[in-house]
């Protein structure tokens, strides 16, 4: 099936959004290298076949779902007390998510073809929205990419433990796999 002109539905359900970290500092060694999954969250896409200036986006991610899937690296394997500690970090020390409890991407603006494309939108984390720049791929009816996003243009202060000596990095990185459903 390949994907026609239309508007079309996303979500957990039909595929993954993912976010990378990686760690810096003298003591990365002792930390990992995260992959962080989205499990709540939904998307709506119009997409013109023919314009892909008529084309838009819009995501909504619930933060409370993020769930650390694995970390690599690191002196010894990533427990699940890592998990839920690293979980609670997230949620209370760096995005807030008792007042910020939604992050969000809406389109601006869509070009190139199905093969390779670009969106340019914003993205609303912890109240500050920032543009951001997905790459990506239609394939048959996936539609698979990537975007870099820099915590501090957020206002996010990157995690830090021993006295800064493990950090995790300014930039983090959001891939994302995604079948899309028409909408009825």
């Amino acid at each position: 099936m390949s994907i026609t002109a239309g508007s079309y539905t996303f979500g957990p359900e039909s595929g993954r959004l993912l976010i990378k970290t990686t760690r810096s500092g003298l003591g990365a060694k002792a930390g990992h290298d995260l992959t962080i999954a989205v499990t709540r969250w939904r998307g709506d896409a119009t997409i013109d076949t023919t314009d892909p200036a008529d084309c838009s986006v819009t995501v909504e991610a619930d933060v409370e779902s993020l769930d650390v899937q694995e970390g690599s690296g690191g002196v010894k394997p990533l427990t699940n007390s890592d998990r839920e500690e690293i979980k609670k970090i997230i949620r209370e020390k760096i995005l807030h998510t008792a007042r910020h409890p939604t992050i969000t991407f809406r389109s601006t603006r869509v070009n190139g073809t199905a093969e390779s494309f670009r969106v340019e939108g914003d993205l609303t984390i912890v109240g500050a929205t920032q543009p951001v720049t997905l790459q990506g791929s239609l394939a048959e009816d996936r539609v698979r990419g990537s975007a870099t996003m820099v915590q501090s243009r957020w206002g996010i202060r990157p995690y830090s433990a021993f006295l800064g000596a493990l950090k995790v990095s300014d930039e983090v990185g959001i891939q994302f796999d995604i079948g899309l459903v028409s909408k009825q």
